[in-house]
């Protein structure tokens, strides 16, 4: 059995131009698990979305040296769909935050390598042997219409419909999360943020930043700088897993 060890670091800021901060995080690398949450709903209290997901999250997952890929799997759904019910409930609940959800990713290792669970347009990354790769692909309608050839890549990234998302934790009540599973091998570099940072930041940064020889906590204060230096125009949240 490997026993994967990981070093990990998590930052979120409120960026330049919002008043609050929607976006939540976690990093546990005792559970192995980590994930980023971008809320959704602005006065209808989207902060309360990423909060849910996250403390459903670390209700659920446990620190567990012998997880299998397919209780991996397992638990990755749980907590999508929990999360899911808990923020309908909510607003069941408080009728006033009607609309809100959010988007999330979810890295979870496993004895064999990992399970990622995706949905909305919150990314993930990972940087092996120098190579930036996007693990994720992103549930919005300027993504449809790249998808379909109707705007190229580089129009998407200004696209004044670019926040518009088609699929959301805590929106309606099916939920089609995307399972992206795989191997790790010693170095690989996860990256899990939201949009208000990879909207920021160009793959090609990305990748620079990444590749920089310094300590994760720093690595991480960069991804957070670059992305205000951009404009910083919604909160700016970034979670690091190093396979050590």
């Amino acid at each position: 059995m490997v026993i994967i060890r990981t070093s990990a670091c998590a930052r979120s800021d409120i960026g330049l131009r919002r008043s609050s901060n929607e976006d939540a995080c976690l990093a546990d690398s005792d559970a192995g698990c980590f994930l980023v949450a971008d809320g959704m709903g602005g006065a209808a209290a989207g902060e309360v979305a990423s909060g849910l997901f996250v403390r459903t999250a670390a209700d659920l997952i446990y620190s567990d040296p012998s997880r299998s890929e397919d209780l991996a799997v397992a638990q990755v759904k749980n907590v999508f769909s929990t999360a899911n019910e808990a923020i309908l409930r909510h607003v069941e609940q408080n009728p006033a935050h009607a609309g809100m959800g959010c988007t999330a990713e979810l890295l979870l290792l496993h004895t064999g390598g990992f399970v990622l669970g995706h949905i909305g347009d919150s990314r993930t990354y990972r940087l092996r042997g120098g190579s930036l790769r996007l693990l994720t692909h992103d549930h919005s309608l300027v993504q449809q219409q790249v998808d379909q050839g109707i705007i190229s890549a580089g129009e998407a990234r200004h696209h004044r419909m670019r926040n518009v998302i088609l699929r959301a934790v805590g929106t309606r009540e099916e939920l089609a999360v995307d399972i992206i599973r795989g191997p790790v091998l010693a170095a690989d570099l996860f990256l899990l943020c939201t949009d208000g940072f990879s909207d920021m930041v160009d793959d090609g940064k990305i990748r620079d930043i990444l590749r920089r020889r310094e300590p994760l906590p720093d690595k991480v204060n960069h991804c957070i700088e670059e992305a205000k230096g951009g404009g910083g125009l919604d909160n700016i949240t970034v979670v690091l897993v190093e396979v050590l």
